[in-house]
């Protein structure tokens, strides 16, 4: 009795320091980078080049990972997240265009992104079609609507003279010194986290992710949920495609991808950050900033692009081993 009560109280302080090092791996891995290129990195610690990181890197891609961490909490995946940027950019260029008020453009790029989400929806709620599948589809249709309204991929430009001040806002604004983009950035990830980790829709869509058939037990409607979350994902991206636009000036067709390998990326770094493994908004930024702080610390190392690509996906992968690799020791202690 006494060495087995000895072996349970062992036991218990090495399941729970396991349990810390896998949860901490991420802020671990962002505090070494951070050290590593403030120490190799020829001006990484500048404050031009450190709000550069904020503004460039990390503010854009934490909104379209935000999107990405609420497709995955419910389950599925959105694949089509840079076709909602795609389609909010090309709404809100078109109307501008067209002489609208800036306002409504924002509306009507908001809609646009919102439209990608509706077809999720009515092919994943609607028809049973796995979201993988369905939001793949609409990616590559995405891509040929947007080929089909530009004459084969042209992009479209604003003309300079003709550019509404407003219409720069959301780019190149400030309020108190703090650019825009950073306070929209902050403002999507505050929200994103009380709805997903304090209201009753957030908790709806983790249990869907967890244990759909106990969803379906509980009274709740899994489709309803699918739809919901899917809509708002594709709004949340559209966020990306304004300030994409208002900040260039013009909109290239399936540039939206762009941020779709590192949205998953952070998404499923930041789960690493949560005890249970699951996607959670503050792992998710945290993701983000890691891999902002190793895109631009490499490129101000002077690395080849391609070799920039190995580093990043060998960090990603060794915050994943570490992070998931402590969770099953865990388990199985």
């Amino acid at each position: 009795m006494a060495a087995s009560a000895q072996s349970t109280h062992a036991v218990g302080p090495s399941r729970k320091l396991s349990g810390t090092i896998g949860r901490y791996a991420l802020v671990a891995a962002l505090v070494l980078v951070f050290a590593l290129f403030a120490s190799i990195a020829p001006g990484f610690l500048s404050g031009a080049n450190l709000l550069s990181v904020l503004v460039n890197n990390v503010a854009l891609l934490a909104i379209a990972a935000v999107a990405m961490t609420f497709a995955v909490s419910a389950g599925g995946i959105d694949l089509s997240v840079g076709t909602a940027i795609d389609f909010a950019s090309f709404a809100f260029v078109s109307l501008v265009l067209a002489g609208q008020p800036v306002l409504l453009a924002i509306v009507g790029g908001l809609a646009g992104g919102a439209l990608v989400g509706l077809f999720n929806a009515i092919l994943i709620a609607g028809i049973g079609i796995s979201p993988f599948l369905a939001t793949l589809g609409t990616l590559f249709v995405g891509r040929s609507v947007q080929q089909l309204l530009t004459n084969g991929g042209n992009p479209v430009y604003l003309p300079p003279n003709s550019v509404p001040d407003a219409f720069r806002v959301l780019g190149h604004g400030t309020i108190a010194d703090i650019p825009l983009p950073i306070l929209v950035t902050l403002v999507i990830l505050a929200a994103s986290w009380i709805v997903l980790a304090r209201t009753a829709f957030g908790r709806s869509v983790i249990a869907a992710g967890m244990q759909a058939s106990v969803v379906r037990y509980s009274g709740l409607s899994l489709p309803r949920i699918n739809a919901v979350t899917y809509i708002l994902v594709s709004l949340i991206a559209a966020v990306v495609g304004l300030i994409l636009t208002s900040t260039v000036t013009v909109y290239i067709p399936s540039s939206g991808n762009a941020f779709l390998l590192n949205a998953i990326g952070a998404t499923f770094i930041g789960t690493t950050f949560d005890r249970h493994g699951r996607p959670n908004i503050p792992g998710t930024a945290l993701g983000v900033l890691l891999l902002g702080i190793v895109a631009n610390g490499l490129l101000l190392s002077g690395l080849n692009f391609y070799w920039q690509q190995v580093g990043t996906g060998l960090l990603i992968f060794s915050v994943l081993a570490i992070g998931f690799g402590q969770r099953e020791n865990v388990r199985r202690a």
